[in-house]
């Protein structure tokens, strides 16, 4: 029998990690920089290797995957179940997108995401990450990279048999990132979108 109040406390602390403000913290306490001031207001990697840097985006990026990586953990270490995996995973990217320390504002959730299903799928998830580079070295669009990828996420885990709760997540998951990337959507098909540019500094 599932214990229903660690499950809930497990999703509790997924959900708080995930809420810390990486690219907040990590702008201001190393660069000075507020993201939510400059370029497109968000605090995530793409905002930050714009506005600050490649080191900048690199680091913020990481430091969000691993709040997706820490979320499917606290799942595996307090119950190791698919579901209990796939929900702590799932609860990391509500943080992130929905801070509790922003005022429930926040990101994407496209690294904090890829952290997730790096945890659940390896192999699957290190080939839509490829994929990923690729789409966004030949077109300069991360949020086209980001679209595509999401998509591919309930593709292959079907196509590598994972278990039904992670294809669940990964519908779930590519819902919610290309809804999140609806206005970018609109900039793809309006040829307005911004491509990805590093900052000098």
């Amino acid at each position: 029998m599932i214990d229903m109040m660690g499950l809930f406390f497990a999703c509790v602390a997924s959900y708080l990690v995930g809420s810390i403000p990486s690219g907040l913290i990590l702008g201001k306490g190393i660069w000075n920089i507020d993201l939510r001031e400059h370029g497109s207001h968000n605090i995530g990697a793409t905002n930050a290797w714009r506005t600050i840097g490649k080191q900048a985006g690199i680091l913020i990026f990481l430091c969000d995957l691993l709040k997706g990586v820490f979320g499917v953990w606290v799942g595996g270490a307090l119950f190791g179940t698919p579901l209990a995996l796939v929900l702590g995973g799932v609860f990391a990217i509500v943080g992130h997108s929905w801070s509790f320390f922003l005022g429930f504002k926040g990101g994407k959730g496209v690294a904090t995401g890829l952290g997730v299903i790096l945890s659940l799928m390896p192999t699957p998830a290190l080939l839509i990450f490829a994929i990923w580079f690729v789409i966004v070295k030949i077109t300069g669009y991360v949020s086209l990279g980001s679209i595509v990828g999401a998509a591919l996420v309930p593709v292959f885990a079907w196509l590598f048999g994972e278990p039904r709760e992670t294809i669940g997540f990964g519908c779930l998951a590519a819902f919610f990132v290309i809804y999140r990337h609806k206005e970018n959507i609109q900039r793809l098909l309006t040829g307005t979108e911004s491509k990805i540019k590093a900052a000098k500094r």
